[in-house]
């Protein structure tokens, strides 16, 4: 469903990403690098072009742009300024939480080592915002390309003070629940809630309007990391290209794990450990099992998933975008990757 919904603006969203990727300056190895997250090549610069994830972010921006009335063309921009930042912040992820796979390849660090890696993060990052800037040769308003402006880069501040939160808290003995939420309101939410609100400006112009659709993707975001840290645990690895094992090794708070640690010496005793053994991570699923941690964040989620429609609903969407981001919201929360 979801590649459905995203097919109708894939071919025009890659040939804008790849005009703003290959506009960075050349030199040996380094435009391979920043080419192969988005699955167009591989480590040896041979064409690959299994694009990496599903395009949800600039999907669901170009979406909200037609929503309210708007050409999906003209936000073309910004749709790759959002992709092509979500990739920045998963190079430099990986790195910061020893992730060796990405999609079921190599991460970037794993094959080029942490400081290329660190530098082609550096690379995408600022290549998010020349994508940005070229919002002025779609023709829209100097005032509504300031506003994205803003929302985009206040956005990237909320990136990296989560990735802060998230970071420390795996050094923490007891996280909150409502810490962890303001955690994911600045990792994960944040780009959503921003696809949804720049969509509907550039498509409406209309500031209040496009507050709507940001309260809508905020909420989205939420229930959406949600989901991805039910799947860490239990999903099937073939499927999410990730190994269910990072997360606990790396004593990510996800709240299935929030949840379990509140609820079982045993898992609490088994998270103070210096390393854990495979074994251990095997334990540490059962023991999230028994105290029906996955039930609790599947709660959790429904909650935000739920007041993430209500807010579609009072944004009040148009014409087939309409039935397109009921589509992909729907969507979302029936996949298993």
């Amino acid at each position: 469903m979801i590649a459905q919904i995203a097919d109708r603006y894939l071919g025009a969203l890659d040939a804008k990403m790849r005009e703003i990727v290959d506009s960075a300056p050349q030199a040996p190895q380094f435009n391979v690098m920043l080419r192969y997250p988005f699955g167009w090549v591989d480590e040896h610069d041979r064409s690959y072009n299994q694009p990496t994830g599903k395009r949800i972010r600039p999907t669901l921006l170009l979406l909200c742009a037609e929503a309210v009335g708007g050409d999906f063309q003209t936000a073309l921009p910004a749709a790759a300024a959002v992709e092509i930042l979500h990739n920045f912040s998963l190079v430099h992820d990986d790195i910061q939480d020893d992730s060796d796979t990405r999609h079921g390849r190599p991460t970037v660090w794993m094959l080029w080592n942490r400081a290329n890696a660190i530098n082609v993060g550096d690379a995408l990052f600022s290549l998010a915002f020349t994508a940005l800037a070229t919002l002025q040769d779609s023709g829209v308003p100097p005032a509504v390309t300031l506003k994205c402006w803003t929302v985009f880069n206040w956005t990237c501040l909320e990136l990296t003070r989560g990735q802060h939160l998230d970071m420390s808290f795996e050094r923490q003995p007891l996280v909150s629940v409502d810490a962890y939420i303001s955690m994911i309101r600045g990792k994960s939410a944040a780009l959503i809630a921003a696809c949804a609100q720049m969509g509907a400006l550039i498509g409406a112009h209309d500031e209040t309007t496009a507050e709507h659709f940001a309260s809508f993707g905020l909420n989205l975001g939420i229930a959406f990391q949600i989901h991805d840290d039910i799947l860490g645990i239990w999903g099937d690895e073939v499927l999410t290209g990730k190994s269910a094992a990072t997360d606990i090794i790396s004593r990510k708070k996800s709240l299935p794990v929030l949840y379990g640690l509140s609820q079982s010496e045993a898992l609490t005793a088994l998270y103070q450990r210096e390393a854990f053994t495979d074994a251990d991570v095997t334990e540490a699923v059962r023991l999230l099992d028994e105290a029906g941690a996955q039930t609790y964040a599947r709660d959790i989620e429904v909650r935000y998933y739920e007041q993430a429609m209500a807010d579609l609903r009072a944004a009040n969407p148009q014409g087939a975008a309409a039935q397109g981001l009921l589509g992909l919201t729907e969507a979302l929360f029936q996949r298993q990757h």
